[in-house]
């Protein structure tokens, strides 16, 4: 049997602004520019369904000769770095459009909505499982966040992908009754965010999955995720904790049928591949009941005092803090104690905050940044996610 390839349905009608998108068959384009979104769009209706592997992203000159006419190229979140480049096969994402549908049980009312740029993965899975399956699809990423809101509530959609960033900066003073479902990746969804989530979409399940460019998904969660935990396998995934230390973390490792073929530019150290199971060098632990518990990723990894310190797992329990606004946890070297921390916050000086922060970490015997440092706006990905080299650089020139 043939490989599977992305197609738009006859149904599935595309927006951008108010008016339906009314895309032309042209030639098949392998490189496909995200912005502006006519255009992507433009690309996708010349693209699905042909003999043509295409990457849509905001570089230029990609190299995609390797890629197969069942592939297509997706770029990393690039929250330590460059983007790296992946190839995969359009199949991996359409198996899991069909195990969406059947989970969260889509019907020919349902609409798909997506707020960031189509280079982030996020936003093109969103849009290419509603063209695929038949949906009416919004790309907003042009609209203010007001502007989305009213498109949401003038249009009815009704399923979101989104990031935690990009829900926060949905008003608050908006309702979006139509909203059943919100499917939020790419960060973590801090106590704030979800209560501010909760407010302005009522009726809508808020679920938070886990996974990487190179998995896609591994767990979902929901309101009855045990606090701290990543949620439980997402449909067909397998996890194994692999090596664990005597409190039970070690490498995760995943085999699913939606993982990645491989890079095309690009490449990560703590990614390997063993007899279809990958890991992308995340530390966690698996409870009883399934539920995973991240701790972090290798490469962010640093020494305290011969202590392992993962940053990536402050920022998840900082963000929970009542009242904690974004922000990011940023090693920097130390003669004495190898390294020591500077907790990055978005904001004006706020004393009260540090000091809350300060007794947070030590009520839970948490490693206590040396300095807190307020910055008006941190500097963000196209992903949603802070730029971490960016605000390095930041920190760097205040020091």
């Amino acid at each position: 049997m043939s490989a599977q390839r992305f197609k738009w349905h006859p149904d599935a009608r595309a927006f951008f602004t108010d008016l339906a998108f009314i895309p032309e068959k042209r030639t098949a384009q392998a490189s496909i520019a995200a912005q502006p979104v006519s255009l992507a769009l433009q690309g996708l209706a010349d693209t699905l369904g042909s003999d043509t592997g295409f990457c849509l992203s905001d570089f230029a000159n990609l190299d995609l000769s390797t890629l197969s006419s069942s592939q297509f190229a997706t770029l990393t979140g690039g929250t330590s770095g460059q983007p790296k480049v992946i190839a995969r096969t359009q199949e991996s994402w359409i198996k899991s459009f069909h195990a969406n549908a059947k989970l969260f049980k889509y019907s020919a009312k349902d609409s798909i909505a997506v707020l960031g740029s189509l280079s982030h993965s996020l936003a093109l899975y969103g849009v290419l499982e509603g063209l695929h399956l038949g949906h009416d699809v919004h790309a907003l990423s042009e609209l203010s966040a007001l502007q989305q809101s009213e498109h949401l509530l003038r249009h009815h959609c009704s399923i979101l992908y989104a990031t935690p960033t990009q829900l926060r900066l949905l008003p608050s003073s908006a309702r979006l009754p139509d909203i059943r479902l919100i499917l939020c990746g790419g960060g973590t969804l801090s106590d704030a965010v979800r209560h501010h989530v909760n407010t302005i979409c009522p009726d809508a399940d808020l679920l938070v999955f886990y996974g990487a460019a190179e998995s896609s998904f591994i767990t979902l969660s929901d309101h009855t995720t045990p606090f701290g935990s990543v949620g439980r396998a997402y449909p067909d995934v397998e996890i194994e904790i692999r090596d664990p230390q005597p409190d039970g973390t070690g490498t995760i490792w995943v085999r699913s049928p939606y993982l990645f073929d491989g890079y095309l530019r690009g490449n990560s150290p703590t990614t390997m591949e063993n007899g279809g199971w990958i890991t992308v060098g995340e530390r966690g632990v698996l409870d009883e009941n399934g539920n995973l518990f991240l701790r972090g990723r290798v490469s962010r990894m640093v020494k305290i005092a011969d202590q392992s310190v993962f940053p990536d797992e402050l920022e998840t329990q900082f963000a929970n803090i009542a009242g904690m606004p974004t922000c990011a946890v940023i090693p920097r070297p130390d003669v004495l104690r190898g390294h020591h921390l500077i907790a990055v916050m978005e904001g004006a000086e706020n004393t009260a905050l540090r000091d809350r922060l300060f007794d947070y970490c030590k009520a839970e015997n948490l490693i206590v940044p040396r300095q807190v440092v307020f910055l008006a706006s941190l500097p963000l990905l196209p992903s949603g996610k802070p730029d971490l080299p960016q605000i390095e650089t930041l920190i760097g020139a205040l020091e």
